[in-house]
């Protein structure tokens, strides 16, 4: 051994006797070599192992799931049979969201936040710190809503899922906030890559959504784990659980009109599935029922739907595969459609609803008490929205239409427009369908749905709530910044206060002893009357003669502007431009003086948050 490694060794165990003597003993052996190696490592190589760890980790938690989800469904297909067909579809879906909702309320306290926006307001609001409870909450709960029949995906849970597990790891090895939020968007990069077998997808949605704001010279981790997670999922699951099309032909640019109008119906669409989702989302947020109630609601509307509709049923992968591969009849084979025939107007006619309703499915499957996301639900509707499309061409006469192609590019093009994701669109469709020949039409369809969806809405509506309130980053980089700013920490307490009723001898005894430049002047129930300035009191303080004749009421001034204790600091600083004024006196929701905030301290905290994130 030579005298590196010894040297190496010998401060292995010394770094681990540290660990007993503080009392560190009740943790890990593979923590302790892991505290060792983040000592001996540069931050850079440390980051790197921490991203091959974590998108291991989140590679198999995604693996986990999609393979559950896949015995349910095995389960539930083949090991339960029912007289009717009819009955499978009425029972599953609802107990889906109702056992969902059942888990939530009784095993995780009721916490069922869940989605995208989730990831995006813990890096903004809560320094990249995930609870560890949504390690595994969010698994259990999207297998049982999607294994049971439930119209949505696995892709945002599993995201959730990966969000969490980097940042614990960030957690327990007590790495800085952007270093936590790096392998916060590693873990849900792994997740994402995993559940589609796309890295650069999963590097892709990293980018374009979860990092949205934050600028990062370090993205190595996030390849590593991206590359990790896919690669646990190649490795693990099986050929029909991975999200794979094969049958595709060749891009012949004398089709390109057909992307083009594509491109224009996927945009039109992505707009009515978010409006949809918002407007079911309203409803239940809305309705006086108990959660139970909702779950029985929700679920009873989606069983009837599935009944009607049996594509309808889970992500529904299986369906966009049967169209690929020219299997039409697989997915009209349980609906009451098949009574009337194949012929292609049904088909045509049964897709477009189909096409139309999955928003509604979806939306009612998540907002209901079912917990998914939109991934799948989109592409879905993508992929039906482009057969349909190529079937009404045929039918008009246009024999030599690329329907496969269509699909594929469908699916990417309403994702971009509804998840405001044209990269990760294009780069999961790309790798899943191994269509890099594609890409011509791809970014035409995508880009061209995206820039419809942003002509109607800037920010995607499942985001611009928290947007406006600045609960999440946007692109907008001081607004960044400002939303990570308490005004608790802004408020100045020690502040000099004067009852309405004192006397002007007592105002000049605060004045003599006093150290600001503001006086607040409150009555018996320390509720806010106006402000005095030196600059109101320097005058009257020279001149005996106005002395006599002055009061306290006399002297104060009603403030320009008031803050409350929990406004923002955006709209703070937006009151301070308008104002121009250097304090503004902040006051509760029942008018009693708390403090003042001056614009100084608003500056110094934001120079030192700018600091921090250059560093």
């Amino acid at each position: 051994m030579n005298k590196n490694n010894l040297r190496r060794f010998y401060s292995f165990l010394k770094f681990r006797r540290n660990f007993t003597r503080y009392g560190l003993n009740k943790v890990r052996s593979y923590e302790i070599v892991l505290f060792w190696l983040k000592s001996v490592l540069s931050r850079s190589q440390f980051l790197i192992l921490s991203g091959i760890l974590v998108g291991f980790t989140c590679g198999l938690a995604g693996v986990i799931l999609k393979s559950l989800v896949h015995y349910i469904h095995f389960v539930i297909t083949h090991k339960v049979h029912f007289e009717e067909q009819v009955l499978f579809y009425l029972i599953f879906p609802f107990l889906g969201i109702l056992i969902t909702t059942l888990v939530v309320i009784f095993i995780f306290n009721g916490q069922d936040k869940k989605g995208i926006p989730v990831i995006l307001f813990e890096i903004a609001q809560n320094s990249s710190v995930v609870s560890s409870v949504k390690m595994y909450s969010q698994i259990v709960q999207s297998a049982i809503t999607v294994g049971l029949g439930g119209s949505a995906g696995l892709e945002s849970p599993i995201a959730v899922t990966g969000a969490a597990i980097g940042s614990n790891f960030a957690q327990t090895y007590k790495l800085s906030y952007k270093e936590r939020t790096l392998l916060l968007a590693a873990g849900a990069t792994a997740g994402i890559a995993s559940a589609f077998n796309a890295p650069i997808a999963g590097v892709m949605f990293a980018f374009e959504i979860l990092l949205t704001g934050v600028v990062f010279s370090d993205f190595i981790p996030l390849v590593v784990a991206a590359v990790c997670g896919s690669l646990v999922s190649r490795v693990l699951l099986q050929e029909e659980v991975l999200f794979q099309f094969k049958s595709r032909s060749p891009f012949d640019y004398h089709n390109l009109p057909f992307y083009l109008i594509l491109g224009i119906l996927c945009g039109l669409y992505a707009r009515y599935f978010v409006l949809i989702g918002k407007y079911i989302e309203e409803i239940f947020h809305h309705s006086k029922w108990s959660r139970i109630q909702k779950a029985m609601a929700g679920g009873a509307l989606l069983s009837v739907l599935c009944v009607l509709y049996p594509p309808l049923f889970g992500e529904g992968y299986d369906t966009i595969k049967s169209l690929t591969n020219g299997e039409v009849r697989q997915v009209m084979e349980n609906s009451f459609f098949r009574f009337i025939g194949y012929r292609d107007w049904v088909v045509l006619i049964f897709l477009a609803v189909i096409c139309l309703l999955k928003a509604f499915a979806s939306s009612v499957t998540i907002y209901s008490g079912g917990n998914g996301g939109n991934f799948a639900p989109s592409l879905f509707a993508g992929g039906t929205l482009g057969f349909v499309f190529a079937l009404f061409c045929q039918q008009i006469g246009m024999t030599e239409v690329p329907v496969n192609n269509l699909v594929l590019v469908g699916m990417a093009g309403v994702m971009s427009g509804v998840l405001y994701a044209p990269l990760t669109a294009i780069f999961l469709i790309a790798e899943s369908s191994s269509g890099y020949d594609l890409f011509i039409p791809l970014m035409v369809v995508s880009v061209i749905s995206f820039l419809i969806a942003k002509w109607f809405s800037a920010i995607s509506p499942d985001l611009q709530k928290l947007a406006d309130e600045g609960k999440i980053f946007t692109r907008e980089h001081d607004r960044n910044l400002l939303s990570m700013m308490q005004t608790l920490d802004l408020i100045d307490k020690d502040v000099q206060t004067i009852n309405i009723n004192a006397g002007f001898n007592e105002l000049k005894d605060l004045v003599k002893n006093g150290r600001r430049n503001m006086i607040a002047v409150v009555d018996e129930a320390g509720k806010l009357n106006g402000i005095i300035t030196m600059d109101d009191l320097r005058p009257i303080l020279f001149d005996e003669g106005a002395e006599a004749t002055s009061s306290v009421t006399g002297l104060m001034k009603e403030p320009s502007v008031l803050i409350h204790e929990f406004d923002n600091v955006m709209s703070i600083v937006k009151k301070f431009d308008e104002t121009g004024a250097w304090n503004l006196p902040v006051v509760k929701a029942s008018g009693v003086y708390v403090g003042f905030i001056s614009k100084s301290s608003v500056l110094n905290s934001y120079r030192q948050l700018l600091q921090s994130h250059s560093d």
